[in-house]
C-alpha cells in the first residue's frame, strides 16, 4: 500500500439526517446504478418505517455497500463500517467518501479500538442506522456464507434496535446489465437475546434468505473493470 495515513475511527461525524452532499451523490448514483445493473429486490416492506436499526448482509464485492445505500431510505442515515486500507490510495473514491460521510473506518491493525465502538454506539444513539458485514471479509463465492462475528449483535443489544438481515446475490463478479438479487428479511428484535444467540439468529436469517445463484449466459461486457472498480 502507498504510504497514506490510515484514518481514525471517528473520522466523520455521525447523524440521523442525510447530508446535502450525500443527497446530491445519491441523486446521481441511484439512476446510474440502475442503468449499469439490473436490481431485483424482494422484501422492501420489511424495512422498519420508524426508528433506527442495524443492517447485516453477506459481503461479496464493492457493490454491496452501494446496493444497500440505494435500497434503504435516505433517513435514518446508514453508516458503514469498512476497512479503508485500499480506499485511501484511490483519490477520487476517497474524496467522495470524505464528502458524503456515512463511513466509519475499521482498521484491522487497530483491533479493539475503543474509539470505533464509541463512534458506532454514538451513531445509533443519535438515531442513525449502521450497516455491518459480519463475515469481516469478502465471501469466497456466491451462495457461500462465512461465520459471523458478534460485533453487530453487541451494538444492537446495547442500543436496543432491531437487526435487519439482507442477502445479496450476483455481486461477486460484475458486468454491464448484470442482474443483482437483493432479499430483505424480517427484522430480528434483540429483546431477550444474548450476543451469541443474536449472532446465530442473524446468520441463520441471512443464510436462509440467500437466493440460488445462476450465472447468465452471453457476453459479459466490462467484467474486469466493473468487478474491480472500487
Amino acid at each position: 500500500m502507498a504510504q497514506t495515513a490510515l484514518p481514525p475511527a471517528d473520522l466523520l461525524p455521525v447523524r440521523r439526517q442525510a447530508t446535502l452532499a450525500y443527497r446530491a451523490v445519491r441523486l446521481v448514483a441511484v439512476p446510474l446504478m440502475h442503468l449499469v445493473f439490473r436490481f431485483n429486490v424482494k422484501g422492501r416492506a420489511n424495512i422498519p418505517h420508524s426508528g433506527n436499526y442495524v443492517v447485516i448482509a453477506n459481503h461479496l464485492n464493492w457493490l454491496d455497500e452501494f446496493a444497500l445505500l440505494m435500497l434503504f431510505p435516505v433517513e435514518p442515515r446508514i453508516h458503514f463500517l469498512a476497512d479503508p486500507t485500499i480506499l485511501v490510495t484511490r483519490k477520487v473514491q476517497w474524496w467522495i467518501v470524505r464528502q458524503t460521510g456515512g463511513f466509519v473506518p475499521v482498521v484491522r491493525e487497530r483491533h479493539g479500538d475503543k474509539a470505533l465502538f464509541r463512534h458506532v454506539d454514538r451513531a445509533l444513539e443519535v438515531g442513525g442506522a449502521v450497516a455491518i458485514f459480519p463475515e469481516g471479509n469478502y465471501g469466497p463465492a456466491e451462495g457461500q456464507l462465512m461465520p459471523f462475528k458478534k460485533g453487530f449483535a453487541h451494538f444492537a443489544l446495547k442500543a436496543g434496535v432491531p437487526v435487519v438481515p439482507v442477502a445479496l446475490s450476483g455481486t461477486k463478479d460484475l458486468w454491464l446489465r448484470k442482474r443483482i438479487e437483493v432479499v430483505i428479511g424480517e427484522p430480528i428484535e434483540p429483546a431477550g437475546r444474548t450476543p451469541e444467540s443474536l449472532t446465530e439468529a442473524g446468520y441463520e436469517s441471512v443464510n436462509k434468505l440467500l437466493p440460488a445463484y445462476r450465472e447468465e449466459p452471453g457476453r459479459k461486457l466490462l467484467r474486469k473493470r466493473l468487478t474491480t472498480l472500487f
